[in-house]
């Protein structure tokens, strides 16, 4: 056996690094508009034996090799080689000299290269540190070499070689001459000139077709110089790809350099172009390609190349990184993502890191094996090594093809077997190999039906010869059946991996509760958990939990820290998948208490990126859990847990995983602004989501750009608070409704529900803050919308957020349409919000949903004047405060605290009597602890306005003279904050009520 699965429910297990991308330039024989033969002339440099500085020792192979091949595509070539400043400039001007009158131009040119004060040289042999006293004389300047080109010969073409590091002193400087000031040396040797005078930029004559200038390496970045007595990379790659030009235009053949350097380095150098071509060029006469086997790798070899140069930066870097990280050539790995199609390569990050893991493990395992492979057939040998090659290579159709001959092969001659039971067994052994072979090689091309069956056909032979092997192809047989089902939904071949499992489990001795019967379980509850995922109800996933933590009973007594550490990691996910679904927090209690014991066994200084992933992890299971309670503290740890897995997933090195806990970080940010009235908290929240977007762009990650504009709606919806303009809560509006454009009803029904019931929020405020019943209407009906995925019986959470948001609109309708049925239609709704939020589950809905139901009661009373329903709001409010607490909830707490100031207030009025005026007061009074002039002017004057009311009503009630003065002083507070808030709708009334005091007082 080996290492258990662990099914990829995390968001973050690995580390990619961007590359940048760029296309190359070429020779060129014919033009695209005109089949006639050229003349091209070409000039050859190669500088190995420098006499003062560091000696490269391939330049001088790179120019003779490159000589050979351009004489053969029809070049008049001529080679130097070891050219001192003197020699250089004459061989230079020789060639502008013959070059007149040809219709292309070419410079090669492989040695040292620098570039200073916007100009690049060439570095003869004989150069030292007193030739950058005197550069334009003792060095080769190029761009008067290009200017001189570009006005006789239509094209002209330099390849440069020579973005080697800076050979002098890093704090040299250089002169053009003796008396210019000087410049300093840019440390990556040539690049190009980003001042004025870049290269080729003379003006062209009528007939100048344009110029391309290419270098070895990108901007700033050396090239490297290949190992002794070779070929550069740059070098080889051209050989082996410039004779792809015949009937190819030149831009698709430089993208195969391209990419063959990038491969061929893995991953470290990537060369550059500048070209102003107005013309398509092409080869006319090629050297001999390959033939046979080599012909069609090389062949699907190219098609790769040019697949490569078209993969955005983030899916190359997952796939640098997988190639790392699991030890499987890098050619193979982009190989496997063109079998698949570009078309069909995941979007999401975690999909395609699942998809990259187990085809880098199949690699790896076909790798390892190739050697135990025998036979005695000569074509089987041939075929199976050329299907290693092509692998090799990243050609893994073709491979594919060498194997499905192989295996007809096998077929052919599996009737001369039975002369012996030894001759047989071998036989049977060989023959499953070579079905295990194709089985390998289906699955590498997402053929995981195919893999299953050659697989179940291998374990048929192997089974009474062999239990190793058999155990190994049922194994594997389970895997494909499992990954076929996952990729595309097949619930019976689901069924069948789970079925090949327990047959695994029936080859254990006796039934022994060993290291072998706690893998195979483990992985079968990794089948249960997928399919307990897509079911209503937990009994699968209730079923996955249970054999992991039987696994972790074995593995802690086989001290088997590795395998303890998967199972632990799957336990916490399966927890975490029951409890978002239960009203009881105790599955997410236990989901957090697990990943804490997998940190344990993940030390960051030996597994930093598992350590990362599980910080991410945990920060996941804190936040889940802080919505079940009613404080911070669960945020506060959440945020702690994101920012520390941020401190090895970075945007340099692991952009996308870096932009997907950026995004989670955010979700934290802004719950925890929410609570604590933190408008830097949800500023940050929205910073981090509109970095995260920087990655996740709709291109290359649509549906995590879907996410993370739901996510910034979700941030600025909240902002929207410490502003009473609309400009926030319009752009939320359009975030939600960029999220819609993905997250559609029928793929994505739980996203879409959510957009939904966030877009209900923001017509909410919108139309409470503009006054506008057609915005609240758009508001419930947004929330009844998302009602149709949020049922009760599935998610009761959710529908029970979705009752409360919509008592809210409900409440806010019936007073802009003064029709009191909305509010009494607001109260049902907060009752079924109550049916499903508890004080001892979810304190903090609960209390919330209880503050909201003693508003819509107070309304409703004061429609019908009826005293029961404010003492029931009374109630209700003082209820939530048990809960919703100054320090815990601040905002909360002082909207209840208002509230329970209101209803006091019109109950005394009502009864016709003073005995709640002081409550009242001391309620409003409250609120000024919370609501000050400075930060939120408009409720610090609706609280100015209240204590008014109180002090009109003692007045009223015989209070004297004083109490009348302090109602003026607050009402005209109240006018004060009004007016500083931009909101004048209140303001009349406050005017009346000004007067109506003081005509009281006057009488008085």
């Amino acid at each position: 056996m080996g290492l258990l699965k662990t099914p990829n429910h995390h968001l973050s297990a690995r580390a990619w690094l961007t590359v940048f991308v760029t296309g190359l330039l070429c020779l060129v024989a014919t033009l695209a508009n005109g089949a006639e033969n050229l003349k091209g002339v070409a000039l050859i440099v190669g500088q190995s034996a420098y006499e003062h500085i560091a000696t490269l020792p391939n330049p001088a192979n790179d120019a003779r090799d490159m000589a050979k091949m351009l004489t053969d595509l029809g070049f008049d070539a001529r080679s130097v080689t070891d050219r001192d400043a003197a020699k250089l400039k004459r061989d230079l001007k020789r060639f502008v000299e013959d070059a007149e009158g040809a219709d292309v131009a070419f410079i090669y040119y492989s040695g040292h290269g620098i570039e200073a004060g916007g100009e690049n040289y060439l570095v003869p042999v004989d150069a030292d540190m007193s030739s950058l006293k005197d550069a334009d004389n003792a060095l080769v300047p190029i761009s008067a070499v290009m200017e001189e080109l570009r006005k006789t010969v239509p094209v002209t073409i330099m390849l440069l070689d020579a973005c080697r590091t800076n050979p002098f002193p890093p704090d040299a400087e250089l002169r053009r001459a003796p008396t210019a000031s000087a410049s300093p040396i840019g440390t990556g040797g040539l690049e190009p000139v980003r001042g004025a005078k870049a290269l080729g930029s003379a003006p062209a004559v009528a007939e100048n077709l344009g110029t391309v200038v290419g270098f070895a390496a990108e901007p700033g970045r050396p090239a490297l110089d290949g190992a002794a007595g070779e070929n550069s990379p740059y070098a080889a790659a051209l050989l082996r790809h410039l004779a792809a030009m015949k009937g190819t235009e030149f831009g698709s053949v430089m993208r195969m350099v391209t990419e063959e350097v990038y491969l061929d380095t893995k991953a470290r150098q990537r060369p550059w172009v500048n070209e102003s071509l107005r013309r398509l060029l092409y080869f006319g006469v090629a050297p001999p390609e390959p033939a046979g086997d080599d012909g069609l790798i090389t062949g699907e070899r190219r098609q790769l190349l040019l697949t490569i140069a078209d993969l955005p930066d983030p899916k190359r870097s997952q796939v640098e990184l997988a190639s790392q990280q699991d030890g499987v050539p890098l050619d193979a790995l982009y190989g496997v993502l063109r079998a698949l199609g570009t078309e069909k390569i995941p979007e999401d990050p975690t999909d395609l890191e699942k998809l990259l893991d187990a085809q880098a493990e199949r690699l790896k395992k076909m790798l390892s094996e190739r050697d135990a492979l025998s036979t005695d057939d000569p074509e089987i040998k041939r075929l199976v090594a050329s299907a290693d090659k092509a692998i090799g290579q990243g050609a893994i159709v073709t491979a594919h093809k060498f194997l499905d001959e192989a295996v007809r092969r096998v077929e052919q001659t599996r009737g001369a077997v039975d002369q012996a039971e030894e001759l047989v067994r071998q036989k049977r052994l060989a023959d499953a190999a070579i079905y295990a072979r194709r089985a390998d090689a289906s699955a590498l091309v997402f053929d995981y039906s195919a893999a299953a069956s050659d697989y179940g056909k291998a374990f048929s032979l192997v089974e009474k010869w062999d239990d190793k092997l058999r155990w190994n192809y049922k194994n594997q047989e389970a895997e494909a059946l499992n990954a076929h089902g996952d990729a595309i939904g097949d619930r019976k071949a689901l069924e069948q991996a789970i079925d090949a499992y327990q047959v695994i489990l029936g080859f254990i001795p006796n039934g022994q509760q060993n290291r072998d019967w706690a893998i195979t379980r483990n992985n079968m509850a990794v089948v249960l958990q997928t399919i307990g995922e897509r079911e209503t109800d937990t009994a699968r996933l209730d079923e996955a939990a249970r054999i992991f933590r039987d696994s972790l009973v074995v593995f802690e007594r086989e001290k088997d820290d590795l395998n303890w550490a998967a199972a632990q990691n799957n336990l916490a996910n399966v927890l975490l998948k029951i409890g978002e679904r239960e009203s009881d927090p105790k599955r997410l209690n236990e989901a957090v208490a697990a990943m804490r014991a997998t940190l344990e066994k993940r030390p960051r200084d030996k597994v930093p990126l598992d350590w990362a992933a599980s910080q991410n992890n945990l920060g996941l299971a804190l936040y889940a859990l802080s919505e079940r309670e009613p404080g911070g503290e669960r945020l506060v740890d959440a945020e702690a847990a994101y920012r520390l897995a941020l401190q090895e997933y970075t945007r340099e090195k692991a952009p996308v995983q870096w932009a997907m806990v950026e995004n989670n970080l955010g979700n934290t940010l802004v719950s925890l602004g929410t609570q604590r009235n933190d408008q830097a908290k949800i500023t940050e929240a929205a910073a981090a989501f509109r970095a995260a977007l920087e990655i996740r762009t709709r291109e290359t990650f649509p549906v995590s750009w879907a996410t993370s504009r739901l996510n910034l709606g979700n941030a600025l919806s909240s902002a929207a608070r410490f502003d009473l303009g609309t400009g926030e809560l319009e752009e939320a509006a359009t975030a939600y409704g960029d999220a819609l454009t993905v997250f559609t009803r029928k793929r994505f029904p739980m996203d879409w529900a959510s957009t939904q019931n966030n877009l209900g929020s923001v017509y909410q405020t919108l139309g409470q803050r503009a006054r506008d019943p057609a915005r609240l209407e758009q508001s419930v009906a947004a929330f009844r919308a998302a009602r149709r995925i949020y049922t009760r019986r599935a998610f009761p959470l959710d529908w029970a957020m979705t009752a409360y948001n919509l008592g809210n609109t409900l409440q806010l309708l019936g007073g802009l349409s003064d029709k009191p049925e909305h509010y009494k239609d607001a109260v049902t709704a907060y009752r079924d919000a109550l049916r499903e939020y508890k004080r001892e589950t979810t304190p903090r809905q609960w209390a919330l949903a209880q503050a909201g139901l003693g508003s819509a009661l107070h309304w409703l009373s004061m429609a019908k004047g009826d005293t029961t329903s404010l003492a029931e709001s009374v109630a209700a409010r003082r209820a939530a405060l048990e809960v919703l607490t100054l320090e815990a909830a601040p905002v909360d707490w002082a909207n209840a605290q208002n509230g329970i100031g209101m209803s006091l207030l019109n109950l005394g009025t009502l009864e016709r009597s003073g005995k709640y005026l002081d409550e009242a007061e001391a309620a409003f009074q409250a609120t000024l602890k919370v609501f000050t002039r400075d930060s939120q002017p408009l409720q610090w004057a609706f609280a100015q306005n209240n204590l008014g009311d109180v002090h009109w009503n003692r007045a009223s009630q015989g209070g004297g003279d004083a109490e009348y003065l302090k109602a003026i002083e607050f009402f005209e507070n109240a006018k004060e904050g009004f007016v500083e808030a931009g909101y004048t709708i209140p303001i009349p009334l406050t005017d009346k009520k000004i007067e109506l005091v003081k005509q009281q007082l006057a009488k008085k």
